[in-house]
């Protein structure tokens, strides 16, 4: 099936932050072109960079030469908030798909997220290492219970209900993601727990997705910092809201120029 065809409106968009991710990308790129093709509907692969210093800008232009329905974005400022940020707000999909560039979750799970596996009533839904049925495979223990200690407190602070959002794979329709990530403040890791707490105090219906999970020894997740960092902007999300700050649209601006593609 040639489903890849980008068209104005493409049925899925796959968002793909990347930093410093030219030895990860090219296979990773490969994997999601060969699950693509056996797909029905048209989509698209939007990669942000932010703020690489290796050749993460070449390997995704040197792709895109051969498929054109890859679209990158260069130069974004660091934040992996920023980057995912800019990349749903840049997508043109119906189903707007978050992906990390290790594809820790294999790219085949996708379909989990779209239809019909999901009812058209569902507005985000976000994969789960921890619901029934889900799998991790090769996760130290450190880490895992670290993980575990952290969604705990996401849920005493922010977001009860949620066995696991900081997986770094989630789903949005259209509608949803073009009003969430307009009024998206943060731009660092905390990123999701904000998207989550707004999503819900606004109404829309999110659920949980049991996927499997490969470890990645190459995770670029700092495991003191960045959990120091979730737990400040959970307070933070929790103020910005009382002060009415997600009622405000975000200057942003999506028509800024592609980089070249050769």
């Amino acid at each position: 099936m040639q489903s890849h065809i980008t068209s104005e409106r493409p049925f899925l968009s796959i968002v793909i932050p990347a930093l410093n991710e030219a030895g990860r990308l090219p296979v990773s790129l490969a994997k999601i072109d060969s699950f693509l093709k056996t797909q029905a509907y048209s989509a698209e692969i939007v990669v942000v960079e932010n703020g690489s210093t290796d050749d993460t800008v070449k390997v995704v232009q040197d792709f895109a030469q051969q498929h054109p329905y890859v679209r990158l974005f260069a130069g974004e400022p660091r934040g992996k908030g920023r980057a995912v940020r800019r990349g749903m707000l840049e997508a043109r999909g119906e189903y707007r798909f978050i992906c990390d560039a290790d594809l820790s979750m294999p790219i085949e799970e996708i379909v989990k997220f779209l239809p019909p596996q999901i009812d058209g009533s569902v507005d985000v839904a976000i994969a789960s290492r921890e619901a029934k049925g889900a799998r991790r495979i090769g996760e130290p223990w450190v880490r895992h219970v670290m993980g575990r200690i952290n969604n705990l407190l996401i849920k005493v602070i922010a977001l009860r209900g949620f066995e696991d959002t900081q997986c770094g794979f989630k789903m949005f329709k259209r509608e949803a993601a073009e009003d969430l990530f307009t009024v998206q403040r943060m731009n660092g890791i905390g990123f999701d727990i904000e998207l989550l707490y707004i999503a819900r105090k606004r109404g829309y219906r999110i659920i949980e997705v049991p996927i499997n999970w490969y470890y990645d020894p190459e995770s670029k997740m700092r495991l003191i910092q960045d959990s120091l960092g979730i737990l400040g902007e959970m307070f933070e999300v929790r103020s910005n809201w009382r002060q009415g700050l997600y009622n405000k649209v975000q200057p942003y601006s999506t028509s800024r120029t592609e980089p070249n593609r050769s």
